[in-house]
C-alpha cells in the first residue's frame, strides 16, 4: 500500500498541482526532491496525530536546503470529510503546544474536500482535493519567500477557480482518476 499510496499522491502532485500550477510554489521544491511524501497507516485519529508531532519535529530538525515540505497521507482514518474537517482543530493545537506557530503550517486536501457554500460538485472543490487524505506541512518562511516572490499572490486564488471551471468537475474527477490508475 505504501508505495500505491505515494506513487498516485506524486502523480497528482506533478499532473495537477505543478501540472495546472494550482500552487505555483509547488513546482521548484517537487522537482528539487524536497518534498518529503510519508505514508501513514492510523487507524485512529490519535495515531494520525503523532505522525503529525514526529513530522514536525524532523521538519524542525532538518534544514530546509534539504527538506522543504512533507505530505502526510493518510488513507486509512479521516476519510470522512467532516471528521478530516474537525481534525484539523486538534493539528492547528499541536502545532501551537509545540512552539510551531509562525514556524509551519498546515494545508488540508481530502478527496471530498469541499469549500464552505459551494456544492460538492463545484470545480473549485478540486484545488484541494487529493487521492487520499492528507497533511501538508509548510515552513513559514518558504512561504512567506515564496510569495514575496511572486507579485501577486492574492490572484492565486481567482486564477484557480477560473482555471478549474473551465476544466470542469468532470475532467478534474477524470485527472485525479488517472493519478490512481495502476501503471
Amino acid at each position: 500500500m505504501e508505495a500505491q499510496a505515494i506513487a498516485h499522491t506524486r502523480a497528482w502532485v506533478e499532473k495537477l498541482v505543478v501540472g495546472y500550477s494550482l500552487c505555483p510554489f509547488a513546482a521548484h521544491p517537487f522537482r528539487e526532491g524536497k518534498v518529503r511524501f510519508v505514508l501513514c497507516e492510523a487507524r485512529h485519529w490519535r495515531e494520525l496525530l503523532e505522525a503529525l508531532v514526529e513530522e514536525l519535529v524532523l521538519l524542525a530538525r532538518t534544514p530546509s536546503t534539504q527538506l522543504e515540505t512533507t505530505l502526510l497521507v493518510h488513507p486509512f482514518v479521516l476519510t470522512d470529510f467532516a471528521e478530516y474537517n474537525d481534525f484539523l482543530d486538534r493539528a492547528e493545537e499541536a502545532l501551537a503546544v509545540l512552539g510551531f506557530e509562525g514556524v509551519f503550517q498546515l494545508a488540508s486536501f481530502h478527496p471530498d474536500y469541499q469549500f464552505a457554500d459551494t456544492s460538492p460538485e463545484s470545480p473549485e472543490n478540486y484545488s484541494n482535493r487529493s487521492p487520499y487524505p492528507m497533511l501538508h506541512l509548510l515552513r513559514e518562511d518558504s512561504v512567506a519567500r515564496a510569495v514575496e516572490a511572486h507579485g501577486d499572490p492574492d490572484a492565486i486564488p481567482e486564477r484557480n477557480i477560473r482555471l478549474l471551471h473551465e476544466l470542469g468537475a468532470d475532467r478534474l474527477k477524470e485527472i485525479l482518476d488517472e493519478c490512481t490508475r495502476p501503471n
